[in-house]
């Protein structure tokens, strides 16, 4: 017999303070209560098959009556007389509704935080009224975003590092390890034109409030012997910012791109070249070196769906990349060192040419076996050497 009991009904309040709801009410002055609860009650037969369950029931409400308002109905029965029975059950108040499911002390906690927000910063009351629960978990850190929000405020762009920040009690780290919430707090209270919309998310952070951010860097090695950035006789390796690489004017006509340190580093010389040392999904570091487009690109990556992804994300930025070792052949070749994928890439991938696309539906399919994967580092060094040997002067 399935009546409402008591932890049935504190079920239904602890629903809505998951929801937010209830410490919402609090700033927006919803009302909520009084709200009748969901109520299942016994039928006329059940009073006359089951009367001390229904007894034993009725009792275990009337015990936690304190928390609610029970709403009675009397049932005339020619054998049992007539009882009161329970209608209908309802919350009074919002107060009565924390204290059913014991949040009362964290409601005033609440109440708190609404109180700093109103004295400081009231646009943040209607952050609080949309995200409550999250409020209530950052209620210790409450005080010092505050002050952060409250500098922004009055020092928007302010052109400097996150690190640089000067605000007495306040670590940077806290800063850099908030930023989700904190763009939430800034948009409210930022003027709109302090802030860069084009910029978004944890990545765009400092962009969008107008923080320095820290200079993207690029890594590459000269391939030719006979080009030289240094009048040393050692290895090539440079790390620039991405500004200066882009300004760069090397006589080279030739850019390989690579996801593997190792391969980075054990590249071959090649004539006229320069290797980079890619980053997986995401070439914005290369997005403004314009002198990149005149080049001829080979991408090197994993012949896995994920790597021809990658192929195809470079292709929207340098139409005219080649693929380099990501082929079928290669592929067949190392059937001793396939590895499996973990989660596999299956998307629409329209820059790929007709023998790359080929490969790479066979990957999706699993036409060689499940999930396969060759990583660029297991392919035979030898192997490598042979292919630039054939298409390139060295």
């Amino acid at each position: 017999m399935k009546w409402t009991t008591p932890a049935d009904l504190k079920a239904q309040v602890i629903r809505l303070w998951d929801r937010g709801l209830l410490l919402s009410a609090l700033v927006s002055g919803e009302e909520l209560f009084p709200r009748r609860l969901t109520f299942k009650t016994p039928t006329s037969r059940q009073l006359s098959d089951s009367f001390a369950e229904v007894r034993t029931w009725i009792a275990r409400l009337t015990a936690l009556s304190g928390n609610y308002r029970i709403e009675w109905r009397r049932v005339s029965h020619p054998v049992l007389g007539s009882n009161d029975i329970p209608a209908a059950i309802w919350i009074d108040t919002l107060d009565d509704a924390l204290a059913f499911i014991g949040k009362g002390r964290s409601a005033e906690q609440f109440r708190t935080l609404m109180e700093m927000a109103r004295q400081q910063q009231p646009e943040l009351l209607l952050w609080l009224a949309k995200r409550p629960l999250k409020g209530l978990e950052l209620a210790a850190d409450w005080p010092v975003l505050l002050r952060i929000v409250d500098w922004l405020a009055k020092n928007p762009r302010p052109g400097i590092y996150l690190r640089q920040l000067d605000l007495p009690g306040v670590h940077t780290k806290f800063i850099e390890g908030h930023r989700g919430v904190l763009a939430e707090l800034f948009d409210l209270v930022v003027p709109k034109e302090a802030i860069d919309a084009a910029f978004s998310g944890t990545g765009g952070f400092c962009r969008r409030y107008g923080f320095l951010d820290k200079p993207v860097r690029v890594r590459f090695r000269l391939l030719d012997p006979a080009i030289r950035l240094l009048p040393t006789r050692s290895d090539q390796d440079f790390v620039v910012t991405q500004a200066a690489f882009a300004e760069l004017d090397l006589p080279i006509a030739t850019v390989f791109i690579t996801e593997n340190e190792i391969n980075f580093l054990a590249f071959p010389k090649v004539a006229g070249s320069l290797v980079i040392f890619g980053g997986g999904y995401g070439f914005g570091h290369l997005t403004t070196a314009a002198w990149l487009q005149s080049k001829n690109i080979h991408y090197w990556g994993d012949i896995d769906t994920h790597g021809f992804a990658i192929l195809h994300q470079l292709r929207g930025l340098f139409p005219h990349a080649q693929s380099l070792l990501m082929d079928r052949m290669t592929l067949m070749e190392h059937q001793l060192v396939w590895g499996t994928e973990t989660q596999q890439k299956i998307a629409n991938l329209p820059r790929l040419n007709q023998d790359e696309n080929s490969l790479y539906q066979e990957l999706c399919n699993n036409a060689s076996g499940s999930s396969v994967r060759l990583e660029q580092e297991k392919i035979s060094y030898q192997w490598l050497v042979n292919r630039l040997d054939e298409q390139f002067e060295r």
